[in-house]
């Protein structure tokens, strides 16, 4: 068999109920890395709270973060690293006008950087600890231009922050909506997707697009699966996703359905 790369998404698809890897799961991974495939998470979530994932997996291949704003091999220097942002002043803008826009909570990230407005901000884990003084999001701790800008929201003004977003700043960066009664906004730069990512390692890895199975689960992952030569819907995955997969699993997330499937697809032994 050709060797292929494996993109993974993880919440929803390679994590399980309680966002971990199942040990089904790591095992399977791990043989398909052994047989010589690429294994590459490809995840919306910063380094800082996916990298314990990646470590347990005990894999050496690169990572896609910030759904394809950040692409690196944790713990060593890759001469093909990079690492995509847009200008801090959209950040400066958002901070002026917080009350305006109903702004909550408002986070910049890069690789190694976290920066919060909120010292205190403890929000479903994305924070989980307190911040110090030197994490303080503003004009003076700001001194690069970040990979991902997020905003907790009011559900009722989001949609003004959106449109001027786009109006304003829709040539440098592109805004996904996530969450329920608070949504939160994310800001990455123009262009930034998971397809990007992953065809960027198939092209350093000299991996044919056809060579590229993906499996995914929400509307993030839609470019990635519709990128990848074969690209695999979670059952518990979106309607709209599953209308433009190769193939769906028949088990859903809590039930190992990526290591399933990927042991039947690679004929690997379990």
């Amino acid at each position: 068999m050709q060797q292929k790369l494996i993109a993974l998404d993880l919440d929803g698809t390679t994590l399980n109920e309680q966002s971990v890897i199942s040990e089904k799961t790591k095992r399977i991974l791990r043989k398909a890395s052994q047989a010589g495939h690429i294994v590459s998470i490809v995840t919306g979530r910063p380094y800082r709270i996916s990298k314990h994932i990646y470590d347990d997996l005990n894999i050496k291949t690169p990572m896609i973060n910030f759904n394809g704003g950040l692409g690196h091999i944790p713990h060593q220097t890759w001469d093909k690293e990079y690492q995509k942002t847009f200008s801090r002043e959209i950040a400066f803008d958002l901070l002026k006008n917080m009350k305006t826009f109903g702004i909550k909570l408002m986070a910049a990230e890069k690789k190694s950087m976290m920066l919060a407005n909120n010292p205190h901000a403890l929000v479903d884990d994305f924070f989980p600890v307190p911040l110090n003084s030197s994490q303080i999001l503003n004009q003076q701790n700001l001194k690069t231009d970040p990979t991902s800008l997020t905003m907790l929201v009011d559900d009722q003004k989001k949609d003004a922050i959106i449109r001027h977003l786009d109006q304003v700043y829709g040539s440098s960066v592109e805004v996904g909506v996530w969450g329920g009664i608070n949504p939160i906004l994310e800001l990455e730069p123009k262009g930034v997707n998971k397809a990007e990512g992953i065809k960027y390692l198939a092209d350093n890895y000299k991996i044919d697009r056809s060579n590229i199975i993906a499996f995914g689960d929400e509307h993030n992952d839609r470019e990635m699966i519709d990128y990848a030569g074969w690209g695999v819907v979670m059952s518990n995955g979106t309607a709209d996703l599953k209308g433009i997969a190769n193939d769906i699993t028949a088990k859903d997330n809590t039930q190992d359905g990526l290591a399933d499937y990927l042991a039947d697809y690679l004929k690997l032994a379990e």
